[in-house]
């Protein structure tokens, strides 16, 4: 979670789970929590930071992968903001920028899908929504001591502003916990495929609300995803239905918040004192307006019960895997606009894209996954199919 989510920054993967919090992006990418993350994702160029998952959820991202590397990030004036807070960053000048950049933002946007899974899973821990609010804690506490600090900038919380965002957050915050449950049950390769679903609904809905055309290249890769999503479902021996539904859910939040982030940013930029609402003002915007509904829905869902019984709470390297999470989650946001200012928006798309074969494999070796030779051709296959429709974008973008 992806849940700062980006996220995903895949909303593909990460999707879930900036969260991190993730931005959503192939949020996929909230992973927007959850993968949140996650991990993340699809919005011209806003959502790639927008939570700390894709997202994982991504994205988050959580999220992002919260789900960043379908992201629309050909567009002019989101690379202009984008620079600008990067100069604000001051980030150190090295020889290798470009490989180190890219090197951190594959690590941090993969560790943060693992990272909750294990929590999830290994560890066995049954209260999802808390993960996600704790993980938004630490995104809040951080971005908000650097923002005092004046290492980065951040727009100032204004009623007007919580006013346009808030419809924005609900759905964020349910694209991070969708993706938190989904992760539970489902194996982090399946899971990786099944986002893809997100970029399906966002491409129609970009087609249906605002009348974008999209390229047949860009349709056959949507196709494809389809197709390597519901061959990976019916080969997955590991198939849990309550997993897939969360994610089903969270596919459609996951496009819905890409869409709705679309609709609103002009309404939130106009509602900031500056003008303008660059990713770290999302992040931490995000993620504040996060916390109240988190406490609402971790009572809601009888969290509480379980948090007070649980002897994980009472070991601290427990606490100390959900903080390197949360502070994983964030630094999707962080090195996802690193990279950025080092290379291209091609580049970006591609190692997102690519960065997936890695972490499911990753997925599949480190929770001794059981799997056929039929699910790993269509993990596989969907993960392909992912790299074809993240070159097929960036042509329709640059025709465009």
């Amino acid at each position: 979670m992806g849940t700062s989510r980006v996220l995903q920054l895949d909303m593909s993967a990460d999707s879930e789970a900036s969260p991190r919090r993730n931005v959503p992006g192939s949020v996929s990418s909230p992973l927007k929590n959850g993968e949140k993350g996650v991990f993340r994702n699809q919005n011209a160029g806003y959502t790639a930071l927008a939570s700390p998952v894709r997202r994982e959820v991504g994205n988050r991202s959580m999220t992002r992968s919260f789900c960043v590397d379908d992201n629309d990030l050909e567009d002019g004036k989101a690379s202009k903001e984008r620079d600008s807070s990067l100069q604000l960053l001051k980030l150190p000048a090295t020889q290798n920028q470009a490989l180190l950049s890219g090197l951190a933002y594959c690590i941090s946007s993969c560790s943060m899908i693992l990272v909750n899974k294990f929590v999830l899973s290994a560890y066995g821990f049954n209260a999802p929504i808390f993960l996600m609010l704790y993980q938004n804690i630490v995104s809040v506490t951080i971005v908000s001591t650097l923002s005092l600090s004046g290492a980065v900038p951040t727009e100032p919380l204004t009623w007007n502003l919580i006013k346009v965002w808030l419809p924005v957050n609900i759905i964020f915050v349910g694209m991070l916990i969708t993706s938190m449950f989904s992760l539970k049950y489902i194996n982090v390769a399946m899971l990786t495929i099944l986002k893809n679903v997100a970029n399906v609904l966002t491409a129609s809905g970009e087609t249906y609300f605002f009348k974008k055309q999209h390229g047949i290249q860009v349709w056959i890769a949507l196709m494809l995803m389809i197709i390597s999503a519901v061959a990976g479902g019916v080969t997955d021996l590991s198939f849990h239905a309550v997993g897939y539904t969360w994610q089903t859910l969270n596919c459609f939040l996951t496009a819905s918040y890409s869409l709705t982030l679309r609709h609103v940013m002009d309404s939130a930029k106009q509602a900031t004192k500056s003008g303008n609402l660059n990713e770290l003002s999302m992040v931490l915007l995000n993620n504040i307006l996060s916390l109240p509904l988190g406490i609402i829905l971790v009572l809601g869902f009888n969290e509480v019960e379980y948090l007070l019984e649980t002897s994980l709470l009472r070991m601290p390297e427990f606490w100390l895997v959900i903080t390197a999470s949360g502070v994983l989650g964030l630094g999707i946001s962080f090195t996802s606009m690193w990279f950025l200012h080092q290379t291209s928006a091609t580049t970006y798309s591609l190692v997102g894209s690519l960065n997936k074969i890695p972490l499911s494999v990753a997925g599949i070796v480190l929770f001794n996954v059981r799997t056929s030779m039929q699910n790993s051709l269509s993990i596989l296959f969907g993960l392909l199919a992912g790299v074809f429709f993240a070159r097929a974008k960036l042509r329709d973008n640059s025709v465009g």
